[in-house]
This record gives C-alpha cells, structure tokens and sequence, in this order.
C-alpha cells in the first residue's frame, strides 16, 4: 500500500500553462561516498533525533518526451488529504529504505509503471517546516524519468478517483500545493529546492 504524507494547508500557487519543459536536470541518481564511523549518541540522543526527523518522501514525474505528457492521479473521496486535487504518485519511505527505492515502488504501486533506480533524475526538494501528519516536517525528493515499462492503470482505487497522462502545458487543477511548486519549477527551469513554513 503506498504510503503518503498531508502537505502544508497553503494554497496553490498555478502550475496551468506551463510550456518550457526542458531536458533532463541531471544525470543518474548514485549512492553517497563511503563515510567514516560517527561517535555513538549519548542517552536520549538517538531518540531525541528520531522524532524530530523530518518525514522522508519520494515523488515521480513520468515525462512521456513524445508526447509531452506527465502522469498525474487524482485523489480520490476517501483520500487522507487533498480530496480531488491531483498529485504526483507519492509515498513515504520506510526505515532502512533508499528514496530511490521508494520512489520506484511507489510509481508501481500506485501506477503499475516500472522504472529502474538508475533511470531517476533528481529534480526538485520540497522540505517543509510542518506537516498535518508530519509535525516535524517533511523533505520531498522529487525524481523525473523518460524511461519506464509497463501500462498505466489505476492500481489504487481506494485512495485515488483516477490517473491520466496530462498535458505538461496545460494541466489539471487543484494540484496539491507541494507539487504544484516542485512541478512549476521543474517544467520552468526553476529553482530545484522549494522552503516552505520556515522563518
């Protein structure tokens, strides 16, 4: 089951008729150089850092270059957050997991697309400062591919009403309010990191 967190009660800023869609931002999505051992934490330490984690997050933008379309689900009535708006398919990861991983099994789970780690480009960073179901906040690894296998269905009708292939310059509306900013400034060539809810 895909695994998803509640944005920030903002409105959305408009993502409709966006027309610059360009290139891929980067190249293949690697690992992090080895690092040497931390110092173990002192009493409480490691428990005190654990609930003030921001929420871990992945996000897919599927660009099909062919015909310039991105997929998109809608959220369905019985969604937790943002019933009707659409939204990029979206999960948390889970202890132990890459983001990389998380986004590819969340575009499967939710979409029956598949893609491989190594064909994810990082695009975008949303963190934010809170969430409803993430009081310390969340961090969003937006991922983009142009590469994938597998035919789009809705694989989660519980959670959303639809999914579609929707124009990249011209698309739906509501959008939940993080991936509006994350796609508007991906499709623009914008900034790639998005602050929300900070001083």
């Amino acid at each position: 089951m895909a695994r998803q967190p509640d944005p920030p009660g903002s409105a959305a800023p408009s993502a409709t008729g966006l027309s610059s869609v360009p290139g891929a931002a980067s190249g293949p999505v690697t690992g992090p150089p080895a690092a040497g051992p931390r110092a173990a934490p002192g009493p409480g330490v490691a428990a005190a850092t654990a609930s003030a984690a921001p929420l871990l997050v992945a996000a897919v933008v599927v660009h099909d270059p062919a015909t310039d379309r991105i997929v998109l689900l809608q959220r369905g009535e019985r969604a937790r957050f943002g019933r009707g708006m659409w939204d990029l398919p979206i999960g948390k990861s889970e202890p132990g997991e890459p983001v990389t991983a998380t986004a590819v099994c969340e575009l499967h789970e939710e979409t029956g697309l598949t893609v491989r780690p190594e064909d994810l480009a990082l695009v975008h960073v949303v963190h934010a400062a809170r969430g409803a179901d993430a009081p310390s906040g969340f961090l969003t690894v937006v991922f983009a591919t142009r590469t994938w296998t597998g035919d789009l269905e809705n694989r989660e009708p519980g959670k959303h009403a639809r999914v579609r292939w929707a124009p990249a310059h011209d698309l739906p509306g509501p959008l939940v309010p993080s991936t509006a900013r994350a796609l508007h400034h991906h499709l623009t060539g914008g900034p790639r990191l998005t602050l929300h809810g900070w001083p």
